[in-house]
């Protein structure tokens, strides 16, 4: 009994004593809430190197070419040879390659550009990334038989597995002891090894450091703009990035303070002041534009990757069925009318959808 009354007394003592000094609740403690198990499922779809996470599915390599077909080829050529814009999925790797497990171009230099097939050491990164990243105009689109079947077509025509091959999350293991590269993955240890000496011997400023830095090396104002408006080459996925290329560089480093995005230039700034114009005019045809990635190949009025939504506007301007013509360009896709860089079929989008942009087109692009 006095053991309690004992305890009791300590414990009475010690919130006392604890309550006039207690640390205030950081004020961000009150802001969001935690995550639900469906919201952490829905973004841990990563596939590691020894296939954890991988969704269980079969493709043959006949699918992954009809696949190809429709949704790859357009960037990345009918036999992986790609174009002037995208690099190179396959080439560059010989059988001796997948014996070995090691791609000798890599070593003597004789293939003078470096290939998809040429570089992985893991299958699961051609998969993981394919499944999370591709088609680049509607990435997370391909059911997981797709990303199946058209890895097992990579794998084709680089000549690893045969035309008949189906490829699943049963052989998927075994596959991987012939990707040419398995045995070519490097670990510097300088980067890799986290015991011993540090690779760096530099002493970071941690205390009064000198808030004016010095620029040593930037872009000249002539090839600031030579690949258009940056911050208007985003995807429609993730965060914003890209100065405003249109405008001058700003005068001083931007800050990484919230307040920094608006400065004239910077990164985030940039880019929504860039977008700005799509997102907020209202229309339903622009607001499609965003959704569907078109902005990341074409702007307003200058041209990125693609022409310009004027530019078409004005090459179109007097046919009689610009509408329709228009429409059927965007779900088809094709390529000469405008260079060399094809532009891919849309068939994520619906018919309306494809009319409403067309008609928008059609009228102007204003």
């Amino acid at each position: 009994m006095k053991n309690l009354i004992a305890a009791a007394l300590l414990g009475t003592c010690a919130l006392a004593s604890a309550a006039p000094g207690a640390a205030p609740t950081p004020p961000w403690q009150s802001i969001g809430r935690p995550a639900t198990p469906a919201e952490v499922k829905a973004w841990d779809i990563d596939v590691r190197a020894d296939f954890t996470g991988l969704p269980k599915g079969r493709g043959s390599v006949a699918l992954g070419e009809q696949v190809w077909e429709a949704r790859c080829a357009s960037c990345h050529g009918s036999f992986g040879e790609s174009n002037e814009v995208f690099t190179p999925i396959v080439g560059g790797t010989t059988e001796a390659d997948i014996k070995s497990g090691r791609v000798a171009a890599l070593s003597n230099g004789s293939v003078p550009q470096r290939t998809t097939l040429m570089k992985a050491a893991h299958l699961s990164t051609l998969w993981d990334y394919i499944n999370r990243a591709m088609p680049w105009n509607a990435p997370k689109t391909l059911t997981a038989d797709e990303v199946y079947a058209v890895t097992a077509h990579i794998l084709n025509l680089g000549g690893v597995v045969p035309a008949d091959f189906v490829l699943s999350d049963e052989n998927i293991a075994s596959v991987q002891k012939l990707l040419p590269n398995r045995n070519g993955l490097v670990r510097q240890q300088g980067m890799w090894e986290t015991k011993g000496k540090p690779d760096v011997a530099n002493t970071a400023c941690m205390k009064d450091c000198p808030v004016d830095g010095k620029v040593t090396s930037s872009l000249p104002d002539f090839a600031r703009n030579a690949h258009g408006n940056l911050a208007e080459q985003n995807r429609p996925l993730g965060g914003l990035r890209g100065a405003d290329t249109t405008r001058p560089a700003p005068a001083a480093p931007v800050a990484a303070a919230g307040s920094a995005r608006a400065q004239t230039g910077g990164a985030g700034a940039g880019a929504a002041a860039a977008k700005a114009p799509i997102r907020s005019a209202g229309s339903d045809a622009q607001a499609l534009l965003n959704k569907n990635g078109c902005t990341g190949c074409h702007a307003i009025s200058n041209k990125i990757l693609g022409p310009s939504f004027r530019d078409i506007a004005a090459k179109y301007r007097d046919r009689a069925d610009k509408e329709a013509y228009l429409a059927a360009k965007i779900r088809n896709g094709g390529s000469g009318a405008w260079g060399s860089v094809p532009m891919p079929p849309q068939t994520q989008l619906k018919e309306a959808d494809a009319k409403a942009i067309s008609q928008w087109l059609a009228g102007g692009a204003q």
